[in-house]
């Protein structure tokens, strides 16, 4: 009676005696076991397994998990359409530094042990606590495409805690101080500080403003751009989308802020962009940084960025009476699920936040800047 012939698979003896165990996979293309086998039943065993996995849908593609971590971390990087020019900056960046010792292991022989083992070394090394820990996040990310892709089982990212930076508390100007950095900057960036402390903007955002984005009637100032400058190209600097669908907002500018806007259109704005530098070119961030670092001096309040006009954007409106739904509407300060979470915040709310600003303004004296700036010659 003739054996019986196997349904999955294929297996061949070798001229060395052992045996050689291969399948088609679900692409179409065949795949062989790793290792030859000393019998034909070891080898009719692996190929038992196999046909199991692909069954349950578990089956691991070898060929996929010998690519390099290093090649497969780059191919992520640039193929992703939810990672920013500025992001991929970094991850580069730190793959360089930090994750050299991992990059050239294939994605199968990255197990948890050598993560825990690379990260407490990484740690123990001259890096910064927080690019090690934006490398740990960025490999765990990568890890997750991989076993999204079914090129490993599981991520092997496992290190408790690892990856999460605590942020020291940034300071909160009170509306006196907002003042006093708008009175000692370059009066051509006044209404960029107020923008970015009362209506909570960004620097980029800022910076991406075209003037058709105000709308004087409505006293809104609407967020569709942020402008991008790459830190390996400076000089090739666009505008791009905000980091998040909840970024694309429309503002309600504070009443009291709305003369220093309604000025800064008549005498600094350019044709369509309504932040300019000096040359008529868009405003770069590195100006907006070297005025205000010239005006926190001349104001004796040197602990205050950029940055932290939009935190304290964030703190007053809450002092102001906004929910956590209003902040979030109004800062554009999402990922996708806080914006599921939290974009239900009544229509016009927005408005009475803004009234509110202008009110707590009051005791910061903004009545004293100048309602029109004399130019020079």
């Amino acid at each position: 009676m003739a054996a019986k012939r196997r349904q999955f698979g294929y297996i061949r003896k070798l001229p060395s005696g052992r045996f050689q165990a291969s399948f088609i996979d679900p692409s179409g293309q065949r795949q062989t076991a790793p290792e030859t086998f000393r019998t034909k039943p070891d080898a009719s065993r692996w190929l038992s397994i196999v046909e199991a996995d692909l069954s349950r849908g578990t089956w691991l593609d070898g060929k996929g998990g010998a690519v390099k971590l290093g090649d497969y971390a780059r191919a992520v990087l640039r193929d992703s359409e939810t990672v920013g020019v500025r992001w991929r900056e970094t991850c580069e960046r730190n793959m360089r530094l930090h994750l050299a010792p991992l990059l050239e292991l294939p994605l199968r022989t990255v197990t948890p042990l050598r993560v825990r083992e690379w990260y407490a070394a990484a740690l123990r090394g001259d890096g910064g606590r927080t690019s090690i820990s934006q490398t740990y996040r960025f490999l765990r990310m990568v890890m997750n495409v991989a076993v999204r892709e079914g090129l490993i089982a599981r991520n092997p990212c496992q290190v408790k805690g690892a990856g999460v930076t605590k942020s020291a508390e940034r300071p909160v100007a009170t509306p006196a101080q907002v003042t006093a950095l708008v009175e000692a900057i370059n009066p051509r960036y006044r209404t960029a500080v107020l923008i970015a402390a009362w209506c909570g903007l960004r620097r980029g955002e800022i910076a991406g403003l075209r003037t058709a984005d105000v709308d004087l009637t409505a006293h809104t100032i609407t967020v569709r751009k942020n402008r991008i400058e790459p830190l390996a190209a400076p000089g090739q600097a666009f505008d791009g989308d905000p980091k998040s669908e909840a970024g694309k907002r429309t503002v309600t500018i504070p009443p009291h802020v709305m003369p220093i806007v309604v000025l800064h259109l008549d005498q600094f704005a350019g044709k369509d962009r309504l932040f300019i530098s000096r040359d008529g070119s868009p405003l770069r961030g590195n100006t907006l940084y070297q005025a205000f670092v010239r005006a926190r001096k001349i104001a004796g309040l040197e602990e205050f960025t950029v940055h932290d006009m939009r935190h304290t954007g964030q703190t007053l409106a809450a002092q102001a009476g906004a929910t956590m739904a209003d902040l979030m509407r109004r800062l554009g300060h999402s990922t996708m699920v806080a914006a599921k979470r939290y974009l239900h915040a009544v229509e016009g709310r927005d408005a009475e936040i803004a009234k509110a600003l202008s009110d707590l303004a009051a005791h910061g004296d903004i009545a004293r800047l100048p309602k029109r700036v004399t130019m020079s010659p």
